[in-house]
């Protein structure tokens, strides 16, 4: 006699319980999931995600495309964190969106406080326009630069800023903010020195190969003076670490030295024919103007050579001009 034992769920089945079992135990299906769609979302969904495509596909040109993918992100998310507590009730959607409206949020603040309106001191406006702006530095490294280790100082008329022997050339590195002076040597006028001009560009330049040196020339105030001051030590650690600016530092002190060596040459430049020759860059650039004043020294040891060496300078000057012509 052959025995079957009937199984619980056999039982469950023959007396109709099917349905429930479904419900509870995972039937095979070869139905779809997606076979019936669900109803369309709500607009602020639709009008999020549109928020979401602005930004996408913001092209990268644009000067503020930065700015203005974040604050289209930041919109998107508000919209979906609006939608998710609102008219879905779905928290984990919520959460998330909450997260990424902070981020957002967060980097959008650092990029609207980069791009604020940095205030130049009125002083320095003038050096900034016709010294650093050409050359695309940005207010507000240029603030960094004047805001540290930088200070004005003021020489009244007949004052010395350095005296040819005795003022070492190792402590700072100034611009002419107001007023004008005098460089002499031994008592005979070289050239003059004007407003958004660097005072002691040749020294500056000499320092970088050899310390320790004293002034070869008499610099005065010629008026009332006011200039910007660097120390030198500081500004050299400081531009090593902004290479942008050591290049700038570096173009600017040989244009200064240019017109310094133009102005020697003929001691009757005056401001607006200086100005002239800022944008006029020649070989002299890559001289020193230290050497030039070396050589002023080692070939003018009595009043005979010092007159030599300034009548080979006028005859050079006008040289000059007759090629020019």
């Amino acid at each position: 006699m052959n025995y079957t034992e009937s199984s619980p769920l056999a039982e469950a089945t023959a007396i109709g319980f099917t349905p429930e079992l479904e419900r509870i135990l995972p039937v095979p299906s070869n139905e779809t999931t997606c076979e019936n769609w669900r109803e369309i979302h709500h607009l602020v969904f639709h009008v999020a995600n549109i928020f979401f495509a602005i930004g996408l596909v913001i092209p990268t040109t644009l000067h503020l495309h930065m700015i203005l993918l974040r604050g289209l992100l930041a919109v998107g998310c508000a919209l979906y964190v609006v939608w998710a507590t609102l008219y879905r009730c779905a928290l984990d959607i919520m959460i998330w969106n909450s997260v990424f409206l902070g981020i957002n949020i967060l980097h959008l603040s650092y990029l609207l406080y980069k791009k604020r309106p940095v205030k130049i001191e009125k002083e320095l406006k003038s050096i900034y326009r016709r010294l650093f702006e050409p050359l695309r530095v940005s207010p507000d490294l240029f603030r960094r630069l004047t805001g540290q280790f930088c200070m004005i100082q003021t020489l009244k008329k007949g004052e010395s800023y350095a005296v040819e022997e005795l003022t070492s050339v190792d402590d700072r590195l100034s611009i002419l903010l107001k007023g004008k002076m005098k460089v002499s040597y031994r008592g005979h006028f070289l050239h003059n020195i004007y407003p958004c001009a660097f005072i002691d560009s040749p020294e500056f330049r000499s320092t970088q190969m050899h310390k320790g040196e004293k002034f070869q020339v008499t610099i005065i105030a010629d008026d009332n003076c006011r200039f910007l001051c660097w120390s030198r030590e500081r500004l050299t650690y400081f531009l090593e670490s902004e290479p942008f600016l050591y290049e700038i530092f570096r173009y600017l002190i040989g244009k200064d030295i240019t017109n310094k060596l133009y102005s020697l040459n003929d001691p009757t430049l005056n401001d607006k024919k200086i100005k002239k020759l800022d944008h006029q860059l020649s070989l002299c650039t890559q001289l020193s103007m230290l050497e030039m004043r070396n050589s002023i020294v080692s070939s003018s040891e009595d009043e005979e050579g010092l007159h030599q060496f300034l009548r080979g300078t006028s005859s050079v000057s006008s040289l000059r001009r007759h090629f020019t012509i």
